[in-house]
């Protein structure tokens, strides 16, 4: 049985008045990438937030590889292997594509030397702005680039740190649809070298590429845990989307 590498218990939330989770029971295990998914206003940004140490829960515990991470800050949560990438990353201005890559592995020698150096000698830089068909800009500044490049290049630098697990906040908003299928064999190449995902995303072709287990949150709770193949035919799923509850075809006799 694989090692659990996320474990929440008992996580609970409110802002004011307005109880955004309640008693969310989940897990990641080594080597999984896990869907988190639910419709607008059901608690997966709150929960994503909590994990990565950048809010902190009113209940309830996270432990990552054993260890509490209540308390700590989104950094050292971080150092500690669970990284996270953000819908809306922002970049340097004055550090090309190649630049920020170079300076993003644990392993490299920082900020000031990389951006010294101009360009990196790194073949995983080389090899990462190809996958991600970042090499048109890959001399431009940071800053400069689209929205959907910048995601890709989020992306791109959160793997260069080694996490052991990587928190996505939909990855695919803003890319282009012909780009998707690369992120799916990108992610899928560093799930296999040992990196567990707990993936945000509303696009489901792409969670059903990509993910073997889902969780589903609506209104602060989780209503299935399961393998995407199995959304379609749960009705709590399908009644949290659509609103209202399922009407099954009557069998004529």
């Amino acid at each position: 049985m694989a090692e659990t590498v996320l474990q929440g218990a008992g996580i609970a939330k409110a802002f004011g008045a307005h109880q955004v989770l309640s008693d969310v029971r989940f897990g990641v295990a080594e080597g999984e990438i896990v869907g988190l998914l639910g419709p607008n206003g059901s608690g997966k940004s709150t929960l994503l937030n909590i994990v990565s140490g950048f809010s902190r829960a009113d209940a309830g515990e996270i432990r990552f590889r054993g260890e509490e991470l209540a308390g700590l800050a989104a950094h050292d949560i971080a150092r500690r292997g669970l990284v996270r990438t953000f819908q809306l990353p922002s970049m340097p201005h004055r550090m090309s594509v190649r630049e920020v890559l170079s300076a993003g592995s644990r392993e490299g020698a920082g900020l000031v030397e990389a951006f010294l150096r101009r360009r990196a000698d790194d073949p995983e830089v080389e090899t990462l702005i190809d996958q991600l068909a970042l090499r048109p800009v890959a001399d431009l500044p940071a800053s400069s680039l689209s929205g959907g490049q910048k995601k890709l290049l989020s992306i791109a630098l959160a793997l260069r740190t080694r996490p052991s697990l990587l928190c996505l906040d939909e990855p695919t908003a803003g890319v282009h649809p012909q780009l998707r299928s690369r992120m799916v064999d990108l992610l899928r190449a560093f799930n296999a070298r040992g990196v567990a995902m707990l993936v945000v995303e509303h696009d489901m072709h792409f969670i059903r590429e990509l993910c073997s287990r889902c969780i589903v949150l609506d209104r602060g709770e989780i209503i299935a845990d399961c393998p995407p193949a199995e959304l379609a035919e749960n009705e709590r799923v399908v009644e949290a989307y659509l609103g209202k509850s399922v009407e099954r075809p009557k069998v004529l006799s």
